[in-house]
């Protein structure tokens, strides 16, 4: 039986704790960051016909496929790397752009509705002035 029958699971990473890495995987991540950034390209230039909220909301999908597959496939993380604390310390982030995120667009749309005024706020402010 030779050596690299008896495959460990230590096998799959370096003395440093640095997973080993494949061609093959550095190709599939390379074709899978292409294709979903071609895809979302060819949505907005090509004149889709996709209705803007609906288009929005496939970009959004698109960029957050995007991010796991280079964590995957480029950074290597994954939950049994760095014993864990990679996967806690990417939660921890995903959890902070969340709320970073939806308290700026929470914020703005307030702001929107309550400060600016409307168009039959502006007609009567013009109208009222001497």
């Amino acid at each position: 039986m030779s050596d690299h029958a008896h495959h460990d699971h230590d096998d799959d990473f370096l003395d440093t704790g640095i997973p080993h890495v494949s061609r093959k995987e550095y190709l599939t991540g390379f074709v899978l960051s292409v294709v979903l950034t071609a895809i979302p390209f060819a949505l907005v230039m090509g004149g889709s016909g996709v209705a803007t909220p609906l288009l929005v909301l496939l970009l959004l999908a698109f960029a957050a496929v995007q991010v796991v597959v280079h964590m995957v496939y480029f950074l290597h993380m994954n939950a049994k790397s760095e014993g864990g604390w990679n996967a806690l310390a990417l939660i921890f982030t995903v959890v902070l752009v969340v709320i970073v995120l939806s308290g700026s667009l929470w914020v703005m749309h307030h702001l929107n509705t309550n400060m600016m005024p409307g168009a039959h706020e502006m007609q009567e402010i013009i109208r009222n002035t001497p």
